[in-house]
């Protein structure tokens, strides 16, 4: 089968966090009961006139800085001509001419290469209302329409599915780090599209464009561009020719499904809008802006690397923005960024998501954290401890030394103490010493186990098994 070449296209709707709508005072919420987030300019009443809302420009700002863009000092709105039912107004009102953003780029890592991924341009608009199809009757729910978007749209330059999966997972990523939206692609906050062409030579003009719509979930991105490159792959080695269409992924086929034929480009006949006048950038108010944002991503990642955390766990941690945020509190102590990272990794996060809570809603304060650490870097108390005192930690205003207390917690650090006990064990187990110098391991296990019944317990388990070994390697098989 030939090798054809993909040309990628994404184009994604971002719903911006603001407490108002983009032309109405009325509230910008998610899971309220239909239609009681209203206003007559999201009903699209005759003879109401809309009122920009100044947050959302300020955030489209945000947006087109963080993703690199040059950002227009001069623009007005369009009105986007269409009749559907979700459009009450037969208009959208949009940026079509002159959109905020134009010329960015979000880099990505492919392999261990970085590449870029060129944004042609990030524009303003309004949501429509949300339909909900019910056999032979369609329900609108007006609370989405008038919602805030910045639509972006890269150029025709990602050339696989899994380079437009990583576009998403970091355009995502910076978006929610930068407080712009909380991109909740389950609840429709962030929603793509997709446009894939296939040929044979770079030389070639472009094939024919196929659309994607209701991609679901990010992995899905990768699987729908897939199935549809295979498809259209089948279709060519066929020589057979395919209209310009729109198709949707079906999640229960795992494939694309024809929704309909592009057989005339839309005419959706922009105009500019005449109820909202230009709209005037200026340096001071993109300055203002930048004071904004928050450490990025990016930043906080390498932060977390520079003190030591694997990109393995600073990915993790930044996956959950309530554990990268708890851990920024220690970015100016010189706290063992490697050990909070562990607990926040493994048994705080255990028990966070056992007892469905979130990190902000227990008891773990800085200053117990700080407490909590320094007993671990010497030698006070084991990852064992922790676990036994986890419940403590997070649901009780207990200090780490009452808890340690109250649990009568004792490791025993003492050098000379442990090296007595172990002498016992090694005298007592001439056994078990040929065996794991003869290569089975199982039998250094056994070895511990008897020191830490010696101990009662009692011996720390790190400092002790280190000793264990130091003294097994100058011994030899009887």
């Amino acid at each position: 089968m030939t090798n054809y070449i993909k040309t990628i296209g994404i184009e994604v709707h971002v719903e911006l966090k603001t407490k108002t709508k983009i032309f109405s005072p009325a509230k910008n919420g998610y899971g309220s009961g239909a239609n009681t987030l209203t206003n007559v300019v999201d009903l699209g009443y005759p003879g109401t006139l809309p009122t920009l809302n100044e947050e959302v420009v300020n955030q489209a700002i945000k947006a087109a800085i963080v993703l690199n863009c040059k950002i227009r000092k001069e623009m007005h709105f369009d009105r986007k001509n269409y009749f559907y039912p979700d459009n009450p107004k037969n208009y959208q009102i949009t940026q079509s001419r002159t959109p905020i953003g134009y010329d960015g780029y979000v880099e990505i890592e492919v392999e261990g290469e970085k590449k870029k991924i060129e944004i042609e341009e990030m524009h303003i608009e309004e949501d429509t209302c949300k339909s909900a199809h019910r056999k032979d009757v369609t329900l609108l729910d007006f609370n989405r329409a008038g919602v805030p978007l910045i639509e972006i749209v890269t150029k025709p330059c990602i050339s696989s599915g899994e380079e437009a999966k990583l576009y998403i997972e970091k355009l995502r990523e910076i978006l929610f780090y930068a407080d712009i939206s909380d991109c909740k692609i389950e609840e429709g906050s962030m929603r793509c599209d997709a446009n894939i062409s296939l040929r044979k030579n770079e030389s070639d003009p472009l094939g024919t464009k196929v659309e994607i719509k209701n991609i679901g979930s990010i992995s899905n991105v990768k699987l729908s561009l897939e199935k549809e490159s295979i498809r259209q792959e089948k279709l060519l080695e066929n020589n057979e020719t395919f209209p310009a269409q729109t198709r949707r992924f079906d999640d229960k086929l795992n494939d694309t499904v024809l929704m309909r034929i592009k057989e005339t480009g839309n005419d959706y006949r922009y105009f500019p809008e005449p109820d909202i006048p230009y709209l005037y950038i200026t340096d001071e108010m993109i300055e203002n802006v930048k004071n904004t944002i928050p450490l990025t991503a990016d930043e906080r990642r390498k932060e977390y690397m520079t003190r030591g955390i694997s990109k393995i766990n600073s990915d993790k941690i930044l996956l959950n923005r309530s554990l990268s945020d708890y851990l920024n509190q220690f970015l100016k102590t010189d706290i063992d960024f490697v050990i909070v990272s562990n607990l926040l990794l493994g048994d705080i996060s255990f028990y966070l998501n056992k007892h469905f809570l979130k990190l902000e809603e227990t008891k773990l304060t800085k200053e117990k954290m700080i407490k909590l650490v320094e007993k671990l870097s010497d030698k006070t108390l084991t990852n064992k401890n922790v676990k036994d005192m986890i419940e403590y930690l997070l649901e009780t205003d207990k200090t780490v030394e009452d808890i340690i207390k109250e649990k009568n917690i004792v490791n025993i650090t003492d050098d000379s103490y442990l090296e007595n006990i172990i002498s016992e064990v090694l005298e007592n187990n001439k056994e078990s010493i040929n065996d794991y110098l003869s290569g089975h391991d199982r039998a250094l296990k056994y070895l511990m186990g008897q020191v830490m019944k010696l101990s009662k317990g009692s011996a720390n388990p790190t400092l002790a098994s280190q000793m264990l070994k130091e003294k097994l390697e100058n011994l030899t098989i009887d």
